[in-house]
């Protein structure tokens, strides 16, 4: 990396308020050294209208929040989309992951919607996937001016429990336990899952561009 006066380091807006979501961004960060991006949420720039979710993927729905939130702020934006996809509900709840129960961020009832939708399925048929896609949106920063677009994917394996147990994490992480695991997602500590998990996986696919970025 290169000597950069910290004052002159770009901010990195990633499109939410989950401060898990900004802690692991920063936790992968300094982990690979970059050092130039502040990382923001959405509540550390103006509030702007947020565009609804309507897209068919992961990939669709991570663009339309990464797009909207470099549009307002004029910041590089990280918006990633994710959601868990289970074999025996045919990929569902997927892109609808956060409001599978009817009501958007309710991870309790949501949880126990996709246990109750597979209490009868047996040991063998409970393979299921964590799923994340991050775009990133740098506002000038492709030819000639243009907004700059890069999208990546990360995809965790595992299998449903079928009680909840662990107290980290959030969504989903109490009952997906992943492949070579004894212990759910939500008892595995940060390090431990951001080293495994889909979108520590997607944000290392992207960490090339924000490398990029830092050093720009």
């Amino acid at each position: 990396m290169t000597g950069r006066d910290p004052g002159s380091a770009h901010r990195l807006l990633v499109a939410s308020r989950n401060t898990k979501k900004l802690d692991e961004l920063r936790r992968i960060l300094l982990t690979a050294h970059v050092r130039d991006l502040v990382v923001v949420g959405l509540g550390d720039v103006p509030e702007f209208p947020e565009e609804p979710e309507t897209g068919a993927t992961f990939e669709e729905n991570a663009l339309i929040k990464a797009r909207a939130a470099a549009r307002a702020s004029g910041l590089p934006s990280v918006a990633d989309d994710s959601g868990l996809a289970v074999d025996a509900l045919n990929g569902m709840p997927g892109v609808l992951s956060a409001r599978w129960a009817g009501r958007h961020g309710d991870d309790l009832a949501n949880l126990e919607l996709v246990l109750a939708q597979t209490a009868d399925v047996p040991e063998e048929r409970r393979g299921a996937a964590f799923v994340s896609a991050a775009a990133l949106v740098v506002p000038g920063g492709g030819p000639e001016g243009t907004d700059s677009e890069i999208v990546v994917r990360g995809e965790w394996r595992g299998r449903l429990t079928r009680e909840p147990r662990g107290g980290n994490g959030f969504g989903y992480d109490p009952i997906f336990q992943p492949e070579g695991e004894g212990r759910t997602s939500a008892e595995l500590t940060a390090e431990e899952k951001d080293a495994h998990s889909h979108r520590g996986r997607a944000l290392r696919a992207m960490l090339p561009a924000l490398l990029a970025l830092a050093e720009s």
